[in-house]
């Protein structure tokens, strides 16, 4: 009998539900695409300035939607899966 219990504590179990890991999935992916937003825009010569870099994606965009990610990971860590 003691050493049923024991093994029952000694089950691994997973710190977050099933829950938390889709928040924050969805919060990665969120992320992800802020940054692939923010890429691009530059020149391959030096010499030549490319006004590209100041447009309304890559400075208004996609830093929100990178801010709205971390926010996403935040409520996926602060979330209880028990609670319904």
């Amino acid at each position: 009998m003691g050493e049923q219990k024991r093994k029952e504590a000694a089950k691994p179990s997973f710190i977050f539900g099933k829950k938390n890991y889709k928040f924050m999935f969805i919060g990665l992916a969120v992320i992800a695409l802020g940054f692939i937003l923010m890429s691009g825009g530059g020149s391959d010569d030096p010499n030549v300035f490319n006004p590209e870099i100041f447009n309304w994606r890559r400075i208004r965009l996609a830093p929100t939607l990178v801010l709205i990610g971390f926010g996403i990971q935040i409520y996926a860590i602060l979330l209880n899966p028990d609670k319904k």
